[in-house]
């Protein structure tokens, strides 16, 4: 199983840049880069940030996808 993300998606719809994504959230624009790419998974406190931020369901930003055997 793997948690992947529509973050990178959502911001484009929104019209957000990463560096102003990053500034907003206090992180840096390396941090939102590696959680777009899906190489990091964001802290429980950054993910509800995240939801509020783009005032979406966590459901729409994040999926626990199941490995297929």
């Amino acid at each position: 199983m793997g948690v992947v993300n529509h973050i990178k998606k959502i911001r484009i719809e929104k019209g957000i840049t990463q560096i102003r994504m990053a500034e907003d959230l206090q992180v840096t624009r390396q941090t939102i880069n590696a959680i777009e790419k899906n190489k990091y998974n964001p802290s429980l406190e950054l993910a509800l940030k995240l939801v509020d931020y783009f005032d979406v369901p966590i459901e729409e930003i994040f999926i626990l996808e199941e490995d297929e055997t």
